[in-house]
C-alpha cells in the first residue's frame, strides 16, 4: 500500500470510510470537547466499530480513537483478533495504536491527515516514531533488563494453560 492509498475502484470506498472518520473527529471536537481524532474499523466493506478520542472524558491516555474502535470490536466479538479488518483514521496513528493494530492482526490502515498536517497543532507523534528507531541506550526513556530467576516461570505457567488466549 505504501504511504498513499492506491487509485482505482476501491479508492472511492476508502475515501468514504476516511470521510466518516474525519466526521467523527469533527463531531468530537465540536460537540464533545475532545481531541480531533476519529476511527472506523471495517471488515468486508462493513463498519463493525467506530471510535473517537476519549482522553478528555476520564484522563485515560489510551483513549485514542483507533483503540476505542478496536476495543469495541474485540469486546463484542469476545476475542482479541481483528484479522481482515481495515482501520480508517482521521490522523496518522501513533505508535501505541499502530502496535495494537499489529498485535490484533489488522490488515491495513488508511489515514486522512499526516504527521506533517498535525505538527503545527502539536498533534504529531513523529518524534516518538523517531525515538523508537534509536538503540535503547540512546532513547530518552531509560530501559533496563533486570532478569529474575523466577520471571520465566509465569510464561511456562501460561503456556501450560489449555484455555489461554
Amino acid at each position: 500500500m505504501g504511504n498513499t492509498a492506491e487509485q482505482g475502484p476501491q479508492a472511492a470506498q476508502h475515501r468514504k470510510f476516511l470521510a466518516r472518520a474525519v466526521e467523527l473527529a469533527r463531531d468530537n471536537v465540536t460537540n464533545e470537547g475532545g481531541r480531533p481524532f476519529g476511527a472506523v474499523l471495517v471488515r468486508d466493506g462493513e463498519i463493525i466499530a467506530e471510535g473517537v478520542n476519549t482522553i478528555h472524558i476520564n484522563g485515560d491516555l489510551t483513549g485514542h480513537a483507533e483503540l476505542e474502535a478496536m476495543r469495541r470490536a474485540t469486546i463484542e466479538a469476545g476475542e482479541p483478533r481483528l484479522d481482515g479488518c481495515v482501520i480508517y483514521a482521521s490522523g496518522h496513528p501513533c505508535p501505541m495504536c499502530l502496535s495494537a493494530m499489529y498485535l490484533s492482526g489488522v490488515s491495513a490502515v488508511y489515514y486522512a491527515c499526516s504527521q506533517e498536517d498535525g505538527d503545527p497543532y502539536g498533534l504529531s507523534t513523529a518524534d516518538i516514531y523517531h525515538e523508537l528507531t534509536l538503540p535503547p541506550q540512546q532513547r530518552q526513556l531509560p530501559m533496563a533488563y533486570l532478569p529474575l530467576a523466577e520471571g520465566p516461570a509465569v510464561y511456562r505457567d501460561w503456556q501450560a494453560r489449555k484455555d489461554r488466549e
